[in-house]
């Protein structure tokens, strides 16, 4: 006899379409025999019988097979709060924007939810990252991010006067609107905003992108995921800053103040299925970047076509 499985669903209630979609998913899977969970703050919205109503909180992943998330990437991210500490996995469909965290788009929910059914997925591993905020050796916040730590300045009219440490090293002084420090999961985010490179989220690597600096040495860096990256805030500066992480969690830094960002001691772990017409669990990283930028192919033949040209493969 197969254990008892369950879900947690968790939707942006204030979209009329993730509800909608919340809905489907929960009756598919209750359908299937798969108890489901969802929070207290989203059960009114969703409006679900046959459902388990848990506190908003990390609690509500624990024992939980997956968590199912409706929404953009900034509802993923607010699940990850959730699922994180449970090491639970996440599988998003996207019903935002760009959306690269997010497994399916609306139109293919129908299939994931079938696939997450039948026990056809796969699941990846992605690099998170600690962070601490200290003044004078005090503590000022110990959190995490999935994508990234930003430092930034608070006023429009003032930029932020920021050094750049890298395992225990300056490396250069930078005055401008901040620095965001990003994982691989978050190049394609605000580091890519800011001018950061693309990288394939399998590789380990710690990025850190300048925002408008003034200087002559301000390149985005990618550096090893054992190093530790500081960002001081010049204690001589008149400007206070405030520094964001996942652009959900603020913490206000005065002159003098340093955060330091390394690896995260725990993942966070991201659910595949295998989407039609796909290579690969959800398609490879190449075709998410073509589809979700719009990219321009036109004309590309592939290895096949260069075999029957008489190139080499």
């Amino acid at each position: 006899m197969s254990a008892a499985r369950t879900m947690l669903v968790l939707a942006h209630s204030a979209k009329a379409d993730a509800v909608r979609s919340a809905r489907q998913a929960i009756g598919r899977l209750v359908k299937a025999g798969i108890t489901v969970r969802v929070l207290d703050t989203e059960a009114a919205e969703l409006g679900c019988d046959e459902v388990v109503v848990v506190p908003d909180g990390p609690d509500a992943a624990r024992g939980v097979e997956l968590v199912i998330v409706l929404g953009g990437d900034g509802t993923l991210l607010r699940a990850a709060e959730i699922a994180r500490p449970a090491g639970t996995p996440l599988l998003g469909v996207n019903l935002g924007h760009v959306g690269f965290l997010a497994e399916a788009e609306p139109d293919s929910l129908d299939y994931a939810i079938e696939q997450i059914i039948s026990r056809q997925y796969s699941v990846e591993t992605r690099m998170a990252v600690d962070i601490t905020a200290r003044r004078n050796g005090t503590e000022l916040a110990r959190t995490w991010a999935l994508n990234e730590a930003t430092v930034e300045k608070v006023a429009r009219e003032r930029m932020v006067d920021l050094i750049i440490e890298v395992d225990g090293r300056p490396l250069s002084r930078w005055v401008g609107d901040g620095v965001v420090c990003a994982t691989p999961t978050g190049s394609t985010a605000y580091a890519f905003s800011a001018g950061g490179p693309v990288v394939w989220p399998e590789v380990e690597a710690l990025l850190v992108v300048p925002i408008a600096a003034h200087a002559l040495f301000a390149p985005p860096l990618v550096v090893s995921p054992r190093s530790v990256v500081a960002v001081e805030l010049a204690s001589d500066t008149a400007s206070d800053a405030v520094m964001w992480c996942d652009g959900r969690r603020r913490v206000d830094l005065p002159p003098g103040a340093r955060v330091e960002v390394r690896r995260g001691s725990q993942s966070v772990l991201l659910a595949r299925v295998q989407m039609p017409g796909a290579d690969g669990p959800g398609g490879p990283f190449t075709d998410r970047l073509v589809a979700k930028f719009g990219l321009p192919v036109e004309g590309w033949r592939g290895r096949a076509g260069k075999e029957n040209a008489g190139g080499h493969a």
